[in-house]
């Protein structure tokens, strides 16, 4: 273990650390750190990320160490286990993690992009120019994997990031952090521009949020109840993602085993994770063929089923879902099934009951196929693909900040260029306003 991680663990038992001396202090450091990464070129910034992911498969076995720390301490306060799923990192994760930084170094710098010029009658030349954010903090439950895609995004787009990860994955998320500012101090890059919060302390958090004139955004990945405590308690911008109420339609000229497959997919590849399916929604032409079928896979699977009084009548062993059903996120093998007459009821149901995360149909028709994604207004709209697509590195975005569910200033994956703002930069030869 590492001396930094050393000293991280005893602020961690420290009861004594004043919160807001900390934040200010790191924060400070971010902001300090963002004006020297936001003139870093590119090849020093790949060169970093490529740092990272070596270093993070030379100590695969270290970071599995302390990930099982916090895996053993999630079972003994019996977490569920689709959350205790969400803290592991298991072999297959870390490599996504080293794919997913390998990636982001091939996809073009956002940063100095002149996104278009145009002349004025007066001469002048106007344009506007891609920069970094500045500093940005992102606090973030559970899944240590993001630790390592927000620093290689926010890096790339010449951001400074602050991470707060939950105190479940404190071990793991540590283990991360202290491999990265290696990583950066190693490649001639400012150590503090990644930093992990050190302490769990929740009035942390509530320091930070008052620190707008030193972050300047605020990203909360987690459960509905973080993402509201952030958005009433900051002074700082915050994008929010509240929920992933997630839907599949299956139109009457779907294909069964196509329809069978997406849901399955969408449903339990992991349920624990923000684009999972939590309802799906079934025209009623094709209800009677399609739901035996449908019902038969899920129950091999342990799903339980919650279902509307017309999709009880056809699987009469289901639970009767109640109105308030339709609204959850269940992160788990829990899913919502509705018979609806037609593709207009199907939307109208997304309408009042989703999260504009992710929706996707399942159709032979081209017509309902348009209809579908032009009226529904989710961030991600899907034709005969699984749920589980709206995904930054899916989606070749190389890996994902977050996925917004409010349309400011970004809507959707965050990638790379939604880690930056524009300016506008004008280019003159004398001009004077008259």
């Amino acid at each position: 273990m590492s001396e930094s991680v050393k000293t991280i663990s005893h602020k961690k038992k420290d009861s004594s650390v004043n919160t807001h001396k900390l934040m200010s202090k790191i924060a400070e450091d971010a902001r300090q750190s963002s004006f020297s990464l936001s003139t870093a070129n590119t090849r020093l910034k790949n060169d970093a990320l490529l740092l990272i992911s070596e270093n993070l498969t030379k100590q695969k076995k270290y970071i599995q160490s302390e990930n099982q720390i916090d895996v053993s301490n999630a079972r003994e306060k019996g977490l569920a286990d689709a959350m205790v799923d969400r803290l592991v990192l298991n072999e297959k994760r870390i490599n996504s993690m080293v794919e997913g930084l390998r990636e982001v170094t091939k996809l073009n710098d956002p940063v100095g992009e002149i996104t278009k010029m145009w002349k004025r009658p007066n001469g002048l030349s106007v344009g506007q120019m891609r920069i970094p954010l500045g500093v940005i903090s992102i606090i973030y439950e559970s899944r240590p994997n993001v630790t390592v895609d927000a620093a290689g995004l926010c890096l790339k787009a010449g951001n400074s990031v602050i991470l707060r990860g939950g105190s479940e994955a404190f071990n793991s998320n540590h283990a991360l952090g202290s491999i990265i500012s290696d990583a950066l101090k190693e490649v001639g890059l400012p150590e503090k521009a990644v930093q992990i919060v050190p302490v769990t302390d929740r009035n942390a958090i509530l320091d930070m949020l008052k620190l707008d004139e030193l972050i300047d955004l605020v990203i909360p990945r987690g459960g509905e109840g973080l993402i509201r405590f952030v958005t009433e308690n900051s002074r700082i911008p915050v994008l929010k993602h509240y929920k992933g109420v997630c839907h599949v339609y299956v139109d009457e000229s779907a294909d069964i085993r196509l329809a069978t497959d997406i849901a399955v997919n969408s449903k339990t590849q992991r349920p624990g994770v923000c684009n999972a399916l939590e309802t799906l929604l079934v025209d009623k032409k094709i209800a009677k063929k399609y739901l035996p079928v449908l019902v038969k896979e899920l129950n091999n699977l342990g799903v339980t089923i919650k279902s509307c009084k017309n999709t009880k009548k056809i699987l009469p062993d289901t639970v009767l879902a109640k109105d308030n059903d339709f609204y959850e996120e269940y992160l788990d093998l829990i899913l919502n099934i509705k018979i609806v007459d037609g593709i207009s009821e199907a939307i109208e149901h997304i309408e009042k009951y989703g999260s504009m995360h992710t929706e996707s149909i399942v159709t032979e028709s081209y017509e309902n196929s348009q209809y579908f994604i032009k009226r529904v207004n989710s961030s991600a709209v899907m034709v005969n693909a699984s749920t589980r697509f709206n995904d930054g590195f899916e989606l070749g975005l190389g890996a994902e900040i977050g996925i917004s569910t409010s349309k400011l200033h970004a809507y959707g994956p965050m990638g790379l260029e939604e880690l930056t703002s524009k300016k506008f930069i004008v280019y003159g030869d004398g001009q004077v306003k008259e």
